[in-house]
């Protein structure tokens, strides 16, 4: 019943997020950096909307690099109120450690590289990391900004580039792409479901 239901409630969410265009990808941008993270469902909506030609590819690239700094800014807000402990209730001990020492080494660019890596590299546990430590705000957002803002730049100049090839891919494979859709859904749900009563 939860799975139909998901599968339901993902197509929906889908078809109006493709309505809604840019406004589709802050709200997009926001879930998938702060509540579930929605893997390559932003790389997804930023190249189809770019592939339409509504709007120049710039004006979506923008949109969504909004969407996934207000998102990433919850998420580290949050975890820098929590401190370290909300960083270890995410992950184990273990993973927390790993990436504690890459932030450590890298720092700026411990948010700045991820957030340019496409699906399926884990970013939520930098932006945490980020806030547990404490880590400056101001460098923080422009790390976020620059990394996020060239990967869907790319993405959108992409889809306005091949456009019309896209577009016809997503004619073609229609139930393919919404199937994939619903899986993310389903899977984030469940993983949602697994971390809540882990949690109490």
């Amino acid at each position: 019943m939860l799975p139909h239901f998901q599968a339901v409630l993902a197509v929906s969410t889908w078809v109006r997020l493709r309505r809604l265009g840019g406004w589709g990808l802050v709200l997009l941008g926001i879930a998938d950096n702060s509540v579930i993270p929605l893997t390559g469902s932003m790389d997804v909506l930023t190249i189809w909307l770019a592939a339409r030609h509504r709007e120049p590819w710039v004006y979506y690239a923008l949109m969504a690099t909004i969407g996934a700094v207000l998102g990433g800014y919850i998420t580290y807000s949050l975890a820098r109120k929590g401190g370290k402990h909300a960083m270890e209730r995410r992950l184990s001990k273990k993973k927390a450690a790993k990436v504690y020492k890459r932030f450590e080494r890298w720092g700026f660019g411990a948010i700045a590289i991820p957030a340019i890596l496409p699906p399926p590299f884990p970013f939520v546990p930098f932006l945490l990391a980020a806030g547990a430590m404490q880590y400056s705000r101001v460098k923080f957002l422009g790390a976020l900004v620059l990394g996020r803002g060239v990967r869907y730049s790319v993405a959108a100049y992409l889809g306005a580039l091949y456009g019309r090839h896209i577009l016809r891919f997503f004619s073609r494979y229609d139930k393919l792409a919404v199937g994939v859709l619903i899986s993310l859904a389903v899977i984030g749900g469940i993983l949602t479901l697994i971390q809540y009563l882990r949690y109490k």
